[in-house]
């Protein structure tokens, strides 16, 4: 049956057909896969969180599937459809990293080692959370890298020793992975000579790839408005 999408009737059967097929996949033939889609057309179509979070839940208890284990981290951490509970979401995102998902690793990382409002009364576990954003940063985080990279240009008192040497490692390789505010470090390392011998040439070499990221995203940005622009 083809459906007309500029009908609100078509949409809406249209919706319903995608949430049966997504049921049927999910409890008859128990496809992981389905089981965290069902939870996505839960969240995004239903806009019912308390069953998205129990699918989520229940797919990554029984099946290990890694983005549910870190959907249901992330409605733990925000209070999402459940109760705000902080050691569920840590316990949840540990699941997801094990399970091979490289955000949950970076978000149970920073839940053991930040500061922010939300995780201000965790106690701090250094030394799990550099293995955590190892990990990501190892399944190509970009992000993770970066953070594990300032941890090293500041240092932890009594905890981590700043490192120059292992924070140019970690930067070079966020750069090289898209961070643009990495490359701006290791330009600078590179100017100062910290963390590696001092070279003019190579930092005027990701000072231009700094400026040429900042333009790219610039542009990206503008398309975007733009786009939005012409949709509303």
């Amino acid at each position: 049956m083809a459906f007309d999408m500029k009908k609100e009737e078509d949409v809406k059967e249209f919706l319903e057909n995608i949430g049966i097929e997504y049921r049927f996949g999910c409890f008859s033939e128990k496809k992981p896969e389905s089981c965290h889609l069902l939870g996505d057309y839960f969240e995004g179509v239903k806009k019912d969180f308390e069953k998205a979070a129990r699918v989520f839940r229940s797919n990554c208890d029984d099946s290990s599937y890694p983005k549910s284990c870190y959907k249901y981290a992330n409605y733990n951490f925000l209070g999402k459809g459940c109760k705000q509970n902080m050691d569920e979401a840590y316990s949840y995102y540990l699941k997801g990293c094990t399970a091979g998902d490289y955000d949950s690793c970076l978000n149970g990382g920073l839940m053991c080692v930040s500061n922010t409002p939300t995780n201000a009364d965790r106690p701090k576990d250094y030394s799990k959370g550099l293995e955590l954003l190892d990990k990501a940063c190892n399944g190509n985080n970009a992000f993770s890298c970066y953070y594990i990279s300032g941890i090293f240009i500041q240092g932890v008192k009594d905890n981590i020793t700043k490192d120059m040497s292992k924070a140019f490692q970690y930067s070079m390789k966020a750069c090289d992975l898209g961070n643009m505010y990495a490359c701006a470090n290791i330009s600078q390392m590179y100017r100062k000579g910290d963390g590696v011998e001092k070279d003019e040439a190579k930092s005027e070499e990701f000072k231009k790839k700094t400026l040429d990221m900042q333009e790219q995203f610039k542009e990206q940005m503008q398309i975007q408005f733009q786009q939005g622009a012409a949709k509303s």
